[in-house]
């Protein structure tokens, strides 16, 4: 049967609609790449944020610890720095042949322990005989120099250097020692371990030694009566 060319056109457009639906289509999305970023001044900004996000440090000069921010010390350091500052001047009073009860009462532990080469002290009528015998022993003792050398909060600890001239009484004759001191210190920020290690050596550890050096911890006190605590 033949077709008339109004039903083969018709036909014609039928194929195509339905060839139409049939392909593929395509979605098109706003394009979501970020806004470009200054990567290079991020990355410096971190690098510097790294740098003083960690633990403040020491001044390698005084030993005083640093704000990360404006290298002065924070409030809460110079706290500690005002604790530091008032240790140490006790202990240059008691180094300079000027002990008191009061400074006794202050800044040491009763229970505290105090060494160096020549003897080795337990408790309040040990050690608080050594320094009142001082005095006795020499007419004068002057600090030459100290300088800090850590203070640290875990453990609770300060060390420092110094320089002492002794003077003997009656001889006259005079004595510098160098010094190691590290101080040991409780929760309270008294003293609980002072150890001078004279021109920085550390103590001996002999059983002779120590047995001379305990002697006279023990016998000083029979001689050189200190204020009761």
């Amino acid at each position: 049967m033949s077709t008339s060319p109004l039903e083969t056109s018709t036909a014609h457009v039928i194929s195509c609609q339905r060839s139409d639906s049939a392909s593929p289509t395509m979605t098109y999305h706003h394009s979501i790449i970020p806004i470009p970023l200054p990567i290079p001044d991020l990355v410096n900004s971190a690098a510097g944020g790294a740098h003083y996000s960690g633990a403040p440090v020491s001044d390698s000069d005084n030993g005083l610890v640093a704000s990360p921010v404006s290298g002065e010390p924070s409030p809460s350091l110079q706290g500690d720095e005002t604790i530091r500052d008032c240790i140490m001047a006790d202990l240059k009073e008691l180094y300079c042949c000027r002990p008191t009860k009061e400074i006794f009462e202050r800044i040491w532990r009763p229970d505290a322990v105090f060494e160096d080469p020549s003897v080795k002290c337990e408790g309040y009528t040990e050690y608080a005989a050594q320094w009142f015998a001082m005095p006795k022993i020499f007419s004068e003792s002057e600090t030459i120099s100290s300088r800090v050398m850590s203070f640290t909060r875990c453990p609770r600890r300060l060390v420092y250097a110094q320089t002492q001239e002794y003077t003997l009484r009656f001889l006259g004759t005079k004595k510098l020692i160098d010094s190691i001191i590290v101080v040991e210190l409780d929760d309270d920020y008294k003293i609980i371990r002072m150890t001078d290690q004279w021109n920085g050596k550390q103590l001996r550890s002999w059983f002779g030694p120590n047995l001379l050096r305990r002697a006279k911890a023990v016998v000083t006190p029979w001689l050189i009566r200190a204020p009761k605590a």
